[in-house]
């Protein structure tokens, strides 16, 4: 079996043994990735403190047959998000974006666009005049993108027609906008205001809309909107969800 190398962001370890342990990676040139850390439990070992939640290493790892672990035979640190640490609401949004990278992506299924957009905002949250939620906001838009689930937004989810100023209801289960006449046949709509649409499609663009300086009430209805959208396609309230700002 050939070693295999990437660039792993940890997102989960669970005790194996006395002295070892199971770490789940999300990585750069794999997708996700659980090997066995044999020894990972000890005080000194291969993996040192980089095995710790939310570090950015450099692993070495023996590839397994189809539903067995992988190996993890190193691991070394390449970079720690120590800012997380100062801020609460900067690390309760680390530990969600380890969530779903973790519960939502398949095994071996790459997506480096979506790796990079973790990592920048891993070392952005926290960090002196950065918003936690739009920032946060902006990896989910990217995370939906990646994984196939954008939202509808410029168009009626339900029938395709243009989508504008006039009352606005977004639903989980039509996967976005809706039109007035559209939206009185759907139970799970909501209203969504006109600025929060247009803060939603900036986030969905290539940029830095997530630095713009929106009003609490946006922010707080992007959240809703993202946590409702999420909650849906998962099928299950995200374990961070409650403790996520706006």
């Amino acid at each position: 079996m050939p070693a295999e190398k990437a660039l792993a962001l940890v997102l989960r370890t669970t005790d194996w043994s006395e002295t070892s342990r199971i770490a789940t990676l999300w990585t750069r040139e794999f997708g996700k990735v659980r090997a066995l850390a044999k020894g990972g439990r000890r005080l000194k070992s291969n993996f040192e403190s980089a095995l710790d939640l939310l570090t950015l290493c450099s692993i070495v790892f023996l590839r397994k047959s189809s539903g067995s672990l992988d190996l993890l035979t190193e691991a070394q640190v390449a970079e720690r998000f120590g800012q997380l640490r100062q801020n609460l609401q900067a690390l309760y949004a680390g530990y969600y974006i380890a969530e779903l990278l973790s519960d939502w992506t398949e095994d071996y299924d790459p997506h480096p666009v979506l790796f990079d957009e973790a990592v920048a905002t891993l070392r952005q949250l926290g960090s002196p005049g950065v918003v936690t939620g739009p920032r946060l906001a902006r990896f989910e838009m990217v995370l939906l993108r990646e994984l196939g689930y954008s939202p509808a937004l410029t168009a009626c989810a339900a029938c395709g027609s243009p989508v504008n100023d006039a009352p606005m209801a977004f639903s989980p289960s039509a996967g976005g906008m809706l039109c007035p006449r559209c939206a009185e046949k759907v139970r799970d709509r909501f209203a969504v205001s006109p600025a929060t649409w247009q803060a939603l499609r900036a986030l969905s663009e290539p940029g830095e809309a997530w630095q713009e300086a929106w009003e609490a009430k946006v922010r707080g209805e992007i959240r809703q909107l993202l946590g409702r959208y999420v909650t849906y396609l998962l099928g299950r309230r995200p374990r961070l969800l409650p403790y996520l700002g706006s």
